[in-house]
């Protein structure tokens, strides 16, 4: 039995929650400014761009991690 410690995967799982932490906030911010009428609308904009982003980098790092099952 080895001593060694995989130390990237728990910096990948650090990661993954940074981002889903970053994409809620995202939410919440989007959510807030949405009912505000006086709001500038490219930023919205702006910002459900970059939560899609997010989205699709989370998305990409939980099926790293995820192990290939071969059928």
């Amino acid at each position: 039995m080895s001593g060694i410690v995989d130390t990237e995967s728990f910096k990948e799982f650090a990661r993954l929650r940074e981002l889903r932490v970053s994409h809620r906030d995202l939410d919440y911010l989007i959510d807030s400014l949405s009912d505000d009428p006086l709001v500038d609308q490219l930023r919205i904009r702006r910002l459900k761009k970059r939560r899609l982003v997010l989205k699709d980098l989370i998305v990409r790092m939980e099926s790293e991690l995820i192990p290939d099952l071969d059928a």
